[in-house]
């Protein structure tokens, strides 16, 4: 396995295929939870955890499901396993950070039903990754999610700051901002190709 293979994928993932400014899943979260810095990155780091964590559970399930003849039930099973994963991270964040649990709010169990989530762990199967590449995307996808919150808090809190026309303002507003910040990431199309050549 190659280590240049690897961080092609791991790169590509936060910037070039980026789950949430790329190919547009788990929204609601980015929307929701990014008006703060501080909820931002703690939930962002609740999807990190539960991506790898449910990567490293649902490819081997997923073996297990195919050697049996049983791979239609995939989308079922893991849906089960992410939230039992989140009900996991929910328990840890109640006890040991209620700050940032309060603040998450209803966006924590959202996790469940975040399809960012699920689609990494459907589509590193369907992208034919091993385990070892398989956890590598989902923790690329995670970090991707990740700088996605943490710059359109940035961007979310000059956009407040702003004065615009009266029919943009809340909502409207924010999805130009969102669109403007998914546009910038087109400008990463070719460069992991170039950087670590076609894998």
């Amino acid at each position: 396995m190659s280590a240049v293979k690897l961080a092609s994928i791991f790169f590509s993932m936060i910037l070039v295929n980026n789950y949430v400014l790329v190919k547009f899943l788990g929204i609601c979260p980015f929307l929701g939870v990014s008006k703060k810095l501080d909820s931002a990155f703690g939930m962002s780091c609740a999807v990190v955890f539960v991506m790898v964590l449910a990567t490293s559970v649902t490819w081997p399930l997923q073996q297990l499901l195919d050697a049996n003849g049983l791979g239609y039930l995939q989308t079922i099973v893991f849906i089960l396993v992410i939230a039992v994963l989140v009900q996991l991270v929910e328990i840890i964040l109640k006890k040991y950070m209620p700050p940032l649990y309060s603040s998450l709010g209803v966006y924590l169990p959202l996790i469940t039903t975040n399809c960012a989530v699920l689609g990494v762990t459907i589509l590193n199967i369907d992208n034919g990754y091993n385990f070892i590449e398989s956890i590598v995307c989902a923790a690329g996808a995670g970090f991707g999610f990740m700088l996605a919150m943490v710059l359109f808090s940035g961007v979310r809190k000059r956009v407040e700051e702003a004065n615009p026309p009266k029919c943009f303002e809340g909502l409207p507003i924010t999805l130009v901002a969102a669109a403007i910040t998914s546009l910038s990431f087109m400008g990463f199309g070719g460069i992991i190709e170039n950087i670590f050549g076609t894998v």
